[in-house]
């Protein structure tokens, strides 16, 4: 994307496929028994990890604050079974 044509609601969707092709991807290793449970969930944890810890001012931290916990509702919804 330029910087010309990077509205907020072309991030948005750019952040929204990025997330389906990565659930998309990390779905079909487990279902395939390629990744095993445990290695999604902490592939999760991880990536809600390096969120939680993200350096920055604090709109960014809170950004990155926002974006652990929908990573950690994604974590717990796949643990029960559900998604959200």
């Amino acid at each position: 994307m330029n910087k010309e044509s990077s509205a907020p609601e072309e991030e948005q969707c750019a952040g929204m496929a990025a997330l389906s092709i990565c659930e998309a991807l990390l779905l079909a290793l487990k279902d395939q028994r390629i990744l095993p449970q445990n290695e999604f969930a902490g592939i999760l944890q991880d990536a809600a990890a390096a969120h939680e810890n993200a350096p920055g001012s604090e709109a960014e931290k809170n950004t990155h604050r926002q974006v652990a916990a929908l990573i950690n509702r994604i974590n717990l919804g796949e643990k029960s079974g559900l998604k959200p």
